[in-house]
């Protein structure tokens, strides 16, 4: 239909992406004239015009592009502003605002982790950003591990403790959370082997930003008998928080809850 607003997400890969599913789910049972499909995206660089050729009103970004969004915008607002990390934006009259709303979904999603104050972030890209700084924000001890030093430059800026794999002591932390692709589309671990079960081992939860399959890391995490959590519950918190944005904030996030949990069902 010619009034019909379009939305989309920008990944790569992107084929698995719920979104579409949870986000159409929300339009068709609030009456909102809309449809949210999926842009399959190589070059980060290439966000903006493909933004503007498929003249979308609103788009959520997952990786590797989430960086690049960031660039892609106008304007930032809100944590986004801080992190410099994008997952969310929104057409405002041809300027590009962006968002993040990563950070306060995984919050969402580990509500019903009891008593976490210690937590390893796997990862050194724009969700491990989004989730160290907000997760260091309302008061966890947050360390982050990575393969390359180089890419921790910023979180050792940030205040951060930070590891390599080869200086990364083994102790305990009461969560242990995979923000990297591994297990994604390969059979890949975030760290080595040995590394990553002598850290699970000492943990109490771990959880994986990857959702809808049992990547080699929640396999170990259940392997050690360890209680953990994969992405789906994230996914949903923040695709409510983008939804809202999306719909200009006409709706209540409880009203954008509902349909959007019953997607996960589809």
């Amino acid at each position: 239909m010619k009034d019909t607003k379009l939305f989309a997400i920008f990944g790569n890969p992107v084929k698995h992406s719920r979104s579409p599913l949870m986000h159409n789910k929300v339009f068709k049972k609030l009456g909102v004239q809309a449809c949210y499909t999926r842009i399959h995206l190589e070059d980060g660089t290439k966000l903006r015009e493909t933004f503007f050729a498929q003249k979308l009103m609103g788009a959520n970004i997952t990786v590797p592009h989430k960086e690049a969004a960031y660039k892609a915008c106008d304007e930032i607002r809100g944590f986004a502003q801080k992190i410099g990390v994008v997952n969310t934006i929104v057409n405002e009259n041809g300027r590009l605002i962006g968002y993040n709303t990563d950070a306060d979904g995984f919050l969402f999603s580990i509500e019903k982790f009891d008593t976490l104050k210690t937590i390893l972030i796997i990862g050194a890209g724009g969700t491990a950003k989004a989730l160290s700084m907000k997760l260091q924000e309302v008061g966890y001890k947050v360390s982050v591990l990575n393969r390359s030093k180089a890419n921790l430059e910023y979180f050792s800026k940030s205040g951060f403790i930070t590891f390599t794999w080869e200086d990364c002591p083994i102790v305990s932390y009461d969560l242990v959370v995979n923000t990297t692709s591994a297990g994604l589309s390969d059979d890949n671990y975030p760290a080595p082997l040995e590394l990553l079960r002598g850290l699970l081992e000492k943990t109490s939860y771990g959880a994986d930003a990857i959702y809808g399959k049992l990547t080699p890391f929640l396999r170990l995490c259940k392997e050690l008998n360890l209680p953990y959590k994969d992405g789906a519950d994230m996914l949903l918190g923040q695709g409510i928080l983008a939804n809202n944005l999306f719909t200009q904030e006409k709706y209540s996030l409880d009203e954008i809850e509902k349909p959007m949990k019953e997607s996960f069902s589809l």
